[in-house]
């Protein structure tokens, strides 16, 4: 560790700062656990290996998901992920409207899945979501609106009736 910190003194830090948040954009992805911890400790290897250089913490962490949305992609399009199936992952830790909530987000398209999540979990507006993934805000804005209302007629008579 002695050494990692001599070569790249922000890793810590960055670690510690960015860890859970591209762990949860990874697990939007590929809707399991163990992929996404794959895959971060792949977007944590390139930052070791790149060691690249941010303008801001923005741009550190805009980086960051980025990096692990591209290796979800490559992850999706991978042989041996076209050739085995997932398990479902277990949601049972979590609170009960938790678990409805993000599991019909997990049955989303991937594009609706990411703009509410980046929107949601992560608050970045439509502008920040556009150029994160290198799309026009008004398409962004699209899959908000397409992702919102089939989340509403998913959970139509769900929580809202419990009260």
């Amino acid at each position: 560790m002695e050494k990692l910190e001599q070569a790249f003194p922000e890793f810590p830090e960055l670690l510690q700062k960015y860890s859970a948040m591209v762990l949860r954009v990874a697990f939007a992805n590929v809707k399991n656990m163990q992929d996404a911890q794959d895959i971060a400790q792949d977007v944590f290897l390139s930052v070791l290996t790149k060691q690249p250089q941010f303008e801001s913490e923005e741009h550190e962490k805009a980086w960051l998901i980025r990096v692990t949305i591209n290796r979800c992609r490559n992850h999706a399009k991978s042989f041996w992920n076209k050739r085995t199936e997932g398990l479902s992952e277990d949601l049972s830790y979590m609170p009960k409207e938790e678990t409805g909530v993000l599991e019909e987000v997990l049955k989303l398209p991937k594009n609706y899945r990411n703009a509410i999540h980046l929107y949601y979990y992560e608050g970045y507006s439509i502008n920040e979501i556009a150029d994160l993934l290198h799309k026009k805000p008004a398409t962004v804005g699209t899959w908000l609106a397409r992702g919102r209302t089939a989340l509403k007629s998913a959970l139509k008579g769900g929580f809202d009736d419990e009260a």
